[in-house]
Order: structure tokens, then sequence, then C-alpha cells
């Protein structure tokens, strides 16, 4: 099966960019965390200690509400297109 380490899942800080943390070939150490809607296996390095491989606590605050989104990612407002006639 394949498996994805989201950039969230990496480290508990925030990381700019994988290859600060993780290069390709690297062997590092996972736990399973879930599955998503593909049937790909979701992984996490940061509950992993990568020297021993033991389960660490979740250490990483909740993150906070981002006010009135749709859900989407992307709060700016949407610009509408005037409708077309059925003529043209």
């Amino acid at each position: 099966r394949d498996g994805l380490v989201h950039i969230s899942e990496l480290k508990n800080e925030r990381v700019g960019q994988v290859t600060d943390v993780i290069n390709e070939g690297d062997e590092v150490k996972v736990k399973v965390i879930g599955m998503d809607d593909r049937g790909k296996v979701k992984l996490s390095m940061r509950v992993v200690d990568q020297e021993t491989g033991e389960e660490l606590e979740d250490t990483r605050p909740p993150r906070e509400p981002r006010g009135d989104s749709d859900g989407d990612g992307d709060d700016r407002p949407r610009r509408r297109r005037p409708r077309r006639d059925a003529a043209e």
C-alpha cells in the first residue's frame, strides 16, 4: 500500500519545505493515523520518536477557527461574472 506523510505531520512546528526535514530515500519511523478516501495510508512522523520509534504524546495545540469561511480555504470575497443571455 502507498502511504503519505503530509507536511503538517512531519514535525510539531511549522515546516517551510519538506526537504527541510526529509529527503527522498530517507528511512523514518511513522505511525499510521488513518486512511484517505482513495485508500492511501495517512502517516505521521511527528508523533514518533525518530531515534527509538516510541510513540510520543501529541503536543501540538488545537487549531483556532479561521472565521466565516465556507470551508474551501479561501476567505476572499467571490466575484461573480454577469450571466450570459441564452441567445448568445
